[in-house]
């Protein structure tokens, strides 16, 4: 477990209201697993994000890429913090098609994950996606 700590920080239990109000909107008939996000903008900016899931599977979308699409809509493309909430027994990290993602904006992004019963665990982004595929392997333009 890292102790990777941010600017944001200072905010957590908000942002942990904020990604667990999110998690409350989630839709997950199937796997009944609940993820709410609050993904903070390095302007303070926080955007929430919660499971979409859908009939055909490939069609899901987590709750980190959620807010990370709507954060990159209203123009934000850095970011200090993500934090995670789920109904969960332990603090669960994102995906790899979430951590690739997010990688793009935020290689070093501290991410927290919080449980139902508050249980807490960080890392970092890099700790979490080593080696990862960014922008500097595609050949030059």
């Amino acid at each position: 477990m890292s102790e990777t700590t941010s600017p944001a920080d200072a905010r957590l239990p908000e942002l942990v209201r904020s990604a667990r109000e999110a998690m409350g909107r989630a839709y997950a008939p199937y796997s009944k697993f609940r993820v709410g996000a609050a993904l903070v903008g390095r302007d303070g900016s926080v955007t929430q994000g919660c499971n979409v899931e859908n009939a055909a599977y490939p069609s899901s979308i987590c709750a980190e890429r959620g807010a990370l699409m709507a954060a990159v809509a209203a123009g934000v493309r850095r970011f200090d913090l993500l934090v995670l909430a789920t109904e969960s027994d332990d603090p669960a990290p994102p995906c790899g098609q979430c951590r690739q993602m997010l990688v793009e904006f935020a290689p070093s992004l501290p991410i927290v994950s919080v449980t139902r019963s508050g249980r807490e665990q960080r890392w970092s982004l890099a700790e979490l996606l080593p080696s990862a595929f960014i922008p500097t392997f595609l050949p030059p333009e």
